[in-house]
């Protein structure tokens, strides 16, 4: 007998995902009706993203379980009406997707590349960089997309630290945590890199007093959450050259303003929600294993901690 599978998303990602879905499926063994509209007593899994219509779960009296289609979920955590399992989505394509954006980045501000490409007026003024081992770099955030940024990036040579809520152990990562913590890393952030998720208590991580914590004339690289800085806060320590340079991939009203002091600051670079998307191809297997586990009686991979919210 068929699994029901609900795709509750829109026209759009219907049309983009529905063939990889369906092999992966197939490819995982698993016999499944996928469907954008099937009687919410019959639906067994819900392959979901939180800007889906589909706010009240509570018909789905027969679900075992959420499939999240992004790795953030933070909209749906204290959903009360959701009281069966959440998974979020953790893939190949995500994570790779993400250390590419984060390593490329860190490289621009440590190579100073934006200076050069200011003095492309005839002037020979050679400025030459540090050696990576001489810049450090620290990521707030440790799940699976800030590991595997911090590996990157100890990989090309940066002493890197990272700062998570609980202790982690992570090779060749100083690894920080706790209010102490996260105070010793950020004053080891030449360039910081965010991949903290949005809680209540990550929210204005980055403000007017730990920015002060910061070496002088540190990078910000934020393609976390918008939510994670005090924009005001970072805005001030741009001016006064306390932070050298930002570069801000998501924000906390998308797409940004057109007004907002970002886009004229001269210091700040904003990129349009890009450092990772999610891959219709690996996010399908992500999802059709994760129904085979289902089927099977096997854990859920990469089930979401209502309490953290992440």
């Amino acid at each position: 007998m068929p699994v029901n599978v609900l795709f509750a998303h829109n026209d759009t990602n219907w049309d983009v995902y529905k063939g990889p879905l369906e092999k992966a499926l197939t490819d995982a063994g698993v016999t499944a009706n996928l469907s954008r509209d099937l009687p919410p007593e019959d639906v067994d899994y819900i392959v979901y993203a939180p800007s889906s219509p589909l706010q009240d779960f509570t018909p789905f009296s027969r679900a075992k379980a959420v499939l999240n289609l992004w790795a953030g979920v933070e909209s749906i955590t204290n959903n009360e009406t959701l009281t069966i399992p959440l998974a979020r989505m953790v893939d190949f394509g995500l994570t790779q997707g993400m250390t590419e954006w984060v390593t490329g980045h860190v490289l621009r501000h440590h190579l100073d590349i934006d200076y050069t490409l200011r003095h492309q007026d005839g002037d020979w003024l050679p400025r030459v960089p540090p050696l990576a081992r001489d810049r450090r770099v620290s990521v707030l955030g440790l799940g699976a997309l800030g590991s595997a940024c911090a590996q990157a990036l100890a990989e090309l040579g940066f002493p890197v630290s990272g700062w998570s809520r609980t202790p982690k152990q992570i090779d060749g990562i100083n690894c920080y945590s706790g209010d102490a913590g996260l105070k010793a890393t950020l004053e080891q952030a030449d360039i910081l890199v965010l991949l903290l998720p949005f809680t209540p208590a990550t929210e204005n991580v980055l403000n007017s007093e730990s920015l002060s914590w910061m070496p002088q004339g540190a990078f910000v690289v934020n393609p976390g959450r918008g939510q994670l800085i005090d924009d005001d806060a970072l805005l001030d320590a741009l001016d006064d050259g306390k932070i050298a340079g930002a570069t801000l991939d998501v924000f906390r009203v998308e797409p940004l303003p057109a007004e907002h002091a970002y886009w004229a600051h001269p210091n700040v670079t904003v990129t349009p929600h890009i450092a990772s998307e999610t891959r219709p191809e690996t996010a399908s297997e992500v999802i059709a294993e994760n129904i085979r586990r289902g089927e099977a009686g096997e854990p859920f991979l990469h089930l979401v901690d209502r309490r953290a919210g992440y």
